[in-house]
């Protein structure tokens, strides 16, 4: 007899469970030959870890969970960075950009590091890539290019791909301009001389030797063994050539890699190899809807969001909808963390039925944290916008005033949100606020809350006070309440969205919101 988490998973319509049930099918349920599944991402160390890597490694990982569950194949996860890339760029947020302007072309790995602290520019990337993933305490294991191709590892792939060189680029070809497929071929070699990664004519090929044979720079043929570090691959043929070589199952990529996602699967066909099982993503948008560019540094980084909300909020935004295009700018933060708090709580109450379709079940591992009181994100805002305060101690004077059994040291995690929601009415609702005069109508209506708030208890708890504000909406904007709670919102907190009244009140104190609706109701003048 199947429990009830068991019922939940068979029914589940999650995308991490239908992904996972995707990539069981594809295995026909055996275990591969070298004994588990393997999930990789890729990550290119040219510049920092940003908030896409995060969404990657992230999304990978509530799939990998979800495949857990449902199958007893063991399963690994490799970080792949792609540190032998050439840096085609000095990025803008390096020190010593002259000394690194020297090293255009060459690999990421035998560039020095422009912050002085490790072997290579590539290697200083790396690890900031490792501590990024491991603050976030994501179960990885690390591998990197430039071993795989200096040890060896890659030797067979290479040889492999030399063997089907004509047909590779023939595959290719077709998808190039006039200009480039004069040049094309998937080797790159590392020039002796240089250290440079070449984009070279290939002259001629010679498979038994496992060589080709390149025009340098000066003009002059050059023959290399394609093994042992001394060529890399284009990126198409690279990403095919390291699915067969690794027999990666499952990775996801973004829309803007779909051409390429074909062009790869069919090099990898090619080589004897399966590409692995997987989906696109849709792409983040900014504010004014434009594709987010790490050139352009518009949108939002992992840093920025952290300063404003929970890790798991920013979790909760990679889950929903990872098909869709959204918006990634700071708007969406007190939705994402809301929306987080909301089926946290639905988690705790379930008894296991819908938790497979549970966003915090996935987000949390199916391991949720213990139950602490948690107050809504838009309320804390509001309760700073209204206080005018910038002080967390000011926030929870109000908190334990409502919930006396609640204190900072017991509740860290409504400590550190009370500190988010200080941040961010600081930098977006404070600079902002615009309050605007009540139309006489608007009057009547809080007259009438003020009298019905006078009469209710004091202790009244957050949905009698909802039912009041509710009632007195519907008498005076029975046509459409939404103008009634806008209202409140512009008239009381300068702002045209705000929180669920009834729980604002309630946090904020019955009198208070007394006091607060007196102030308006007695201004000498109102709006036509």
């Amino acid at each position: 007899m199947m429990s009830k988490l068991q019922e939940s998973v068979s029914d589940s319509k999650s995308w991490p469970f239908a992904e996972a049930k995707s990539l069981l099918k594809s295995l026909q349920g055996k275990i591969p030959e070298k004994g588990y599944v393997l999930f990789e991402t890729g990550y290119g160390p040219s510049g920092l870890p940003h908030i896409g890597t995060f969404g990657e490694v992230a999304r990978t990982s509530m799939v990998r969970h979800a495949f857990s569950i449902i199958s007893d194949i063991p399963s690994k996860l490799y970080t792949f960075s792609d540190d032998m890339d050439a840096l085609r760029k000095v990025p803008d947020n390096i020190p010593n950009k002259e000394l690194i302007s020297k090293y255009l072309g060459h690999p990421l790995t035998s560039i020095p590091d422009p912050f002085g602290t490790h072997e290579s520019f590539g290697h200083h990337n790396n690890d900031r890539l490792k501590k990024f993933l491991n603050k976030f305490s994501f179960e990885y294991k690390f591998q990197s290019a430039t071993e795989y191709y200096t040890s060896g590892k890659f030797d067979t792939a290479l040889l492999n791909i030399l063997k089907n060189y004509t047909t590779i680029k023939e595959i290719i070809l077709p998808t190039l301009g006039a200009e480039r497929q004069l040049t094309y071929s998937p080797f790159l070699p590392i020039c002796k001389k240089t250290n440079k990664v070449l984009q070279a004519p290939v002259i001629s090929t010679d498979t038994e030797a496992g060589t080709i044979i390149y025009k340098d720079e000066d003009g002059k043929n050059v023959e290399t063994l394609v093994t042992g570090g001394n060529c890399k691959l284009q990126w198409k043929a690279d990403w095919a050539m390291r699915w067969v070589s690794l027999d990666v199952n499952y990775e996801m990529s973004g829309k803007d890699l779909i051409e390429s996602l074909k062009l790869s699967g069919k090099i990898c066909r090619l080589l004897g190899g399966t590409s692995p099982t997987g989906f696109t993503y849709e792409l983040f948008l900014d504010e004014n809807g434009e594709k987010i560019s790490k050139s352009k540094g518009n949108g939002l980084s992992v840093e920025e969001w952290l300063s404003y909300a929970p890790q798991e909020s920013l979790s909760m935004y990679m889950y929903q909808k990872p098909k869709t295009a959204k918006r990634l700018f700071f708007d969406v933060i007190p939705r994402s963390v809301d929306d987080y708090l909301s089926h946290l709580e639905k988690l705790t109450i379930c008894n296991h039925k819908g938790t497979a379709d549970n966003p915090a079940w996935h987000i949390h591992q199916g391991k949720p944290p213990m139950p602490e009181q948690r107050i809504n994100y838009n309320i804390l805002l509001n309760l700073a916008s209204v206080c005018h305060t910038e002080k967390k101690s000011t926030l929870w004077h109000f908190i334990t005033r409502y919930y006396p059994t609640v204190m900072p040291e017991t509740s860290p995690f409504l400590d550190n949100m009370v500190g988010y929601a200080i941040n961010y009415y600081r930098d977006f609702v404070k600079p902002f606020k615009k309050y605007r005069k009540a139309s006489e109508l608007e009057i009547i209506a809080l007259t009438d809350l003020l009298s019905s708030l006078q009469k209710i208890d004091k202790d009244s708890d957050a949905e009698s006070i909802q039912s009041c504000v509710y009632k007195v909406g519907k008498e005076h904007f029975s046509d459409d309440l939404r103008n009634w709670f806008k209202a409140l919102y512009e008239i009381l907190l300068g702002q045209p969205n705000g929180p669920r009244m009834g729980s604002f009140i309630a946090l904020y104190g019955i009198e208070e919101s007394i006091s607060l609706i007196e102030k308006v109701i007695n201004e000498k003048e109102f709006i036509v």
